[in-house]
């Protein structure tokens, strides 16, 4: 099956005639389903004990709020109604009749913790399933018929797409799985998806040759960033002036440092070194037209490759692609930590602190805190050997997340940056939804388990990398990864193990091999 599908997706390497974003055509017909087969939705109660349990007796209010958010993403399991072109049950983001594409990749991210009981990967199956013959997946589409979703200003181009973000989504919840057959299913709707941005989100007739978006593409609504760009009919967050994005760019690079790895691991490493170029390439091009000496961050340009001033947490994408140098890392981590730019009573604030209409009230993008470009920088600065930073954010947000739980009993959409409360407008009314599990959930869930216990799984290489660094008593039970379900439980010194399986356990860089059954581990760190 893999050969067919690389054979096939071979022909997309380089962008071909399509038809337009508003063409109906054909749908769905890179993607293997194409019809609905019914389930059960799970509940949470039928569904607790299955799910993984933190352990973390520093702060047990926090596993309280762990078990909150899995029971709001129960709630929000929707299957598709009757007649529904829909080929899938998906979690809902709880804001509307719709689905969004760019809430669903990051709900898959904690979801991959609970993939057995149920699929929150395949919520993306619903957008390979209308995907246009072309290519392009809009980034809303209706619950009730499968029909693309525009909002503003009707079915308006600027705003066909969300951040495109399939593929991390997908290798994602492959590094946690394992599930190779999944990466055969899903790489031809994703190189046909990004053979379609090459086209239109390239920014064709300038220097800098780098992909544009705008706020509500984006999925950074209100963001000043559109300010001054001519616009039609004067929705300046619809412009389609040829920009370059620093969060769109960085994206299209990780795109295609994914599409590598996929077709090395699916065996066709010809096609995986077109990939790697297409990604060296572009992050020559982003570092040497986004990067400032000067602020020590990544900024957006302009048609004729001047950067823009605008300072958001779109800067820190290129921290998570790899795009950055180890040097330009640690310059970046200097502005995290400025209480004048985004080390806030609630960091990351979307918008820096010390720009132009920065609400410390939040007013959604222009302040607001949100989960998923939080995770995204926390996972970056994971990733680059900044550990202790990123949990020191992970630990900050869930302090936030969980003072708001305990005052209105609820997890919300977004968060002020500055003040104890759900993001909110002038007036003080809140422009927020709550029982947003939804994004949020990455906060409680997947950041709780992996920056704050520090504890992440990797099942397409078996094994568990644990970054620990207290003694009390803290760990996980009912660990589902790959192949393997573990129990892992530090008291003092001691690692108690429990495993249907053998895995490697790496613990603060030291490595274990772990057996079936039970098992200990003592260690030598203070």
């Amino acid at each position: 099956m893999k050969f067919t599908y690389c054979l096939l997706s071979a022909l997309l390497l380089f962008p071909t005639a399509n038809l337009s974003a508003q063409d109906d055509g054909a749908r769905g017909v890179y993607f293997y389903k194409n019809t609905y087969t019914p389930s059960e939705l799970p509940r949470f109660e039928g569904s607790k004990a299955e799910l993984p349990s933190p352990i973390w007796d520093e702060n047990p209010e926090w596993v309280e709020l762990y078990w909150k958010a899995w029971e709001i993403a129960f709630s929000n399991l929707q299957a598709p109604p009757p007649g529904s072109p829909l080929v899938a049950n998906w979690i809902d983001e709880g804001l509307s009749p719709q689905i969004f594409q760019w809430d669903t990749h990051f709900m898959a991210m904690f979801g991959r913790y609970a993939h057995h009981v149920f699929p929150f990967i395949e919520s993306h199956d619903n957008f390979y399933a209308r995907q246009h013959e072309d290519g392009m997946i809009c980034r809303v589409i209706n619950e009730a018929d499968g029909v693309d979703h525009h909002w503003g200003l009707g079915d308006n181009y600027a705003r066909t797409i969300n951040p495109p973000l399939f593929s991390w989504a997908e290798m994602e919840y492959f590094r946690f799985s394992g599930d190779t057959a999944r990466l055969e299913q899903i790489l031809l709707p994703i190189e046909k998806y990004v053979a379609w941005v090459e086209q239109h989100r390239r920014a064709e007739g300038t220097e800098h040759g780098l992909y544009w978006s705008n706020g509500q593409a984006s999925g950074m609504d209100n963001t000043p960033r559109d300010m001054g760009r001519p616009s039609p009919n004067g929705d300046i967050h619809s412009s389609t002036s040829p920009m370059g994005w620093v969060d769109m760019s960085s994206q299209i690079k990780m795109c295609y440092d994914n599409l590598a790895e996929i077709c090395r691991i699916l065996g066709d490493k010809k096609k995986a070194k077109t990939y790697s170029k297409r990604a060296k390439a572009l992050t020559k091009r982003i570092n040497r037209y986004m990067w400032s000496d000067s602020t020590g961050l990544y900024h957006d340009v302009t048609p004729d490759g001047k950067q823009t001033p605008w300072i958001t947490t779109a800067t820190f994408w290129p921290i998570l692609a790899d795009i950055a140098s180890p040097k330009q890392v640690s310059r970046m981590t200097e502005a995290i930590e400025d209480t004048t730019l985004f080390w806030r009573r609630l960091p990351l604030p979307s918008l820096a602190a010390n720009q132009p209409y920065y609400d410390p009230r939040g007013r959604y993008w222009r302040g607001g805190v949100w989960a998923p470009t939080t995770y995204m920088t926390v996972k970056g600065l994971e990733r680059r050997g900044h550990e202790a930073l990123a949990e020191s954010i992970a630990r900050k947000n869930m302090e936030v997340v969980y003072e708001q739980y305990q005052s209105t009993g609820t997890i919300w959409e977004l968060y002020s940056p500055d003040m104890n409360v759900p993001a909110t407008n002038e007036t003080g009314i809140h422009l927020v939804k709550p029982n947003f599990v939804g994004w949020t959930g990455l906060i409680p869930i997947s950041m709780f388990i992996e920056n704050i216990i520090g504890i992440r799984a990797d099942g397409s290489t078996n094994r568990i990398v644990w970054r620990t660094n207290t003694t009390s008593r803290h760990g996980i039970e009912n660990l589902r990864f790959g192949d393997v379900t573990t129990t892992l439980i530090r008291e003092g010194n001691t690692i108690t193990i429990e495993s249907t399986a053998p895995y490697v356990l790496i613990v603060n860089g030291e490595k274990y091999s772990i057996d079936k059954g039970v098992s200990q581990v003592e260690l030598t760190d203070k």
